[in-house]
């Protein structure tokens, strides 16, 4: 069965407070990790889920504002000091890598492993990773630095073979991976083509997660997120104070909504939430009116593909 799960490990916007933290989500795909965002303190969030850093082999930075990177730098180093001789893949705007290595050149100090850094394209969506199972891609923001947002879309699976209809039909070890594929099959030596549908059972399904990061409300990215299962949207403030979310090039959770409504998303999430606000209730309830499915991304909450 697929794994697919979003873990939030902060969720306050510019400064952290003592129930929410800045920026940053872990995701497990079959118990692949992938960390977006890394505010300050991610990586005590991280042991205090008990997630082995070693285990990273991929962290995604969308902006360069210090809710969202800060705690990069000691994770990177903490990683090296416990051993780490595995590449990591940072992925992020050109300008970290100079962070990276100044602070590294500063402190006279260097890394046990290979970061292997990854460049992130502002003005054009991007694949930025890709194997057998899954693809990532940007989703170009609207934010007052260059952001992106990440689009994580599992590829279609194979066909799961039926064992009962196998042994009735008497088909051999060597045709699996064409019904796996979806292929028809045929003996050799007869005239005769057996659907694939009789042998095999329909695949687990594919998921997807959007994660839009700092950005002002933008209609433009509605094609790319059609049919999300989970969409996570900053939603700062309230519409009341749209004219402010406009200024800071933030969105409210009513904007957020419509997005998720424009998209088709079966999902939506919000973070990403002001210190003014004291009831994270009104920003949940304020969505809800445009986009009923909607949930707040508040600390140390889960959400699972299912």
């Amino acid at each position: 069965m697929t794994k697919f799960s979003i873990l939030i490990l902060g969720s306050a916007s510019a400064a952290p407070t003592l129930a929410r933290n800045p920026s940053a989500q872990l995701i497990n795909i079959n118990e692949q990790y992938y960390l977006i965002d890394c505010g300050e303190g991610t990586q005590n969030r991280l042991r205090q889920h008990k997630i082995k850093f070693q285990r990273l082999n991929h962290i995604f930075i969308s902006h360069l504002h210090g809710d969202h990177y800060l705690g990069l730098l000691g994770l990177l180093q903490t990683m090296s000091i416990l051993g780490r001789t595995l590449p990591l893949n940072l992925y992020g705007p050109k300008q970290l890598k100079e962070l990276v290595d100044m602070n590294l050149a500063y402190s006279h100090s260097t890394l046990k492993y290979p970061l292997i850094f990854h460049e992130t394209q502002t003005n054009q969506s991007e694949v930025l990773f890709e194997n057998e199972h899954l693809t990532i891609s940007t989703i170009i923001l609207d934010h007052r630095v260059p952001c992106t947002g990440f689009l994580f879309k599992e590829k279609p699976k194979p066909r799961k073979i039926n064992p009962k209809a196998i042994k009735r039909y008497e088909i051999p070890k060597y045709a699996m991976d064409n019904l796996k594929r979806g292929l028809d099959f045929s003996f050799p030596d007869k005239n005769e083509v057996i659907k694939n549908e009789l042998l095999t059972l329909n695949p687990d399904e594919s998921y997807s997660y959007a994660y839009c990061s700092d950005t002002k409300f933008n209609e433009r990215i509605v094609p790319q997120l059609k049919d999300i299962d989970i969409l996570y949207h900053e939603a700062t403030f309230l519409h009341r104070d749209e004219k402010r979310a406009e200024a800071t090039y933030h969105s409210t959770a009513k904007q957020a909504a419509t997005i998720a409504k424009q998209a088709n998303a079966k999902l939506l999430i919000i973070g990403h939430f002001s210190n003014r606000y004291k009831d994270l209730n009104v920003l949940l309830d304020e969505a809800k009116t445009i986009f009923a499915n909607t949930q707040l991304a508040q600390d140390d909450a889960v959400f699972e593909m299912v």
